[in-house]
């Protein structure tokens, strides 16, 4: 399978790379991933870069892949490979020639050192307990990643790291802080959610005392460890 075509910038041969993120209604989640697609479209100008979504904004997937001349790699901007991954995208691709599905952002390190940051940020002390707050997902799957990323987080803070899910999986996240509070002091949230929106919003109201930023922000240039990422997957789902 040939996947080379040539880039209207260019003139070269290069396979175009569609970033798909879950899309949100809310307007500064929506510019942070549009700043992070943008951020990944300057890394690479030999590279034909395009970003669509699987729920809620539009282009979706199908319309994405229509509007792309030749064939592409889908990079999923999901932090973990839940239903998304594993069904509606590998599924969007199945008739589509030349069309071949990256690997979900996460578990990465690089991923720990964005959370690892905003826990910075935020002013984490010696003595805090930190939960990982995750979207959640009914695919058991999406579910092992985030424990992943909480046994990561934890070695490079040198800390205990609870998971906690938002939706659709246990525990769930205000159950989480509720139970580091029990246990006395601080209780930081470290949000692992790729941007601004409902989720975040939920996580910001539990009891804990801190919580953290998404890994991305609007207005801010997208880390580096972001823009790194995506291109690595779109890298080697070529590969």
């Amino acid at each position: 399978m040939s996947l080379l075509l040539e880039s209207p910038r260019t003139g070269t041969l290069t396979p175009a790379l569609l970033a798909i993120s879950h899309g949100t209604s809310s307007p500064i989640g929506q510019r942070a991933v549009a700043g992070l697609v943008a951020a990944v479209d300057r890394a690479r100008s030999d590279v034909t870069v395009a970003g669509g979504f699987v729920d809620v904004q539009q282009p979706d997937v199908a319309a994405t892949l229509e509007t792309t001349p030749g064939p592409a790699a889908i990079v999923p901007l999901l932090l973990s490979a839940g239903y998304h991954v594993h069904v509606d995208l590998r599924r969007s691709i199945r008739d589509v020639p030349g069309a071949v599905l990256a690997a979900a952002l996460g578990p990465d390190d690089r991923l720990v050192a964005v959370l690892e940051r905003r826990l910075v940020e935020a002013g984490l002390r010696r003595s805090d307990r930190v939960v990982l707050a995750c979207a959640g997902s009914s695919d058991q799957r999406a579910v092992d990643d985030c424990v992943e990323m909480g046994a990561r987080l934890s070695r490079r803070i040198n800390r205990e790291v609870r998971v906690g899910f938002i939706s659709a999986a246990s525990p769930r996240l205000e159950d989480a802080v509720d139970l580091e509070k029990a246990r006395g002091g601080r209780v930081v949230v470290a949000t692992y959610l790729l941007a601004p929106g409902y989720f975040a919003d939920l996580a910001r109201s539990t009891a804990a005392d801190v919580t953290t930023e998404p890994l991305l922000r609007a207005g801010d240039e997208p880390p580096r460890e972001l823009v790194d990422l995506v291109l690595d997957r779109y890298a080697g789902a070529l590969a």
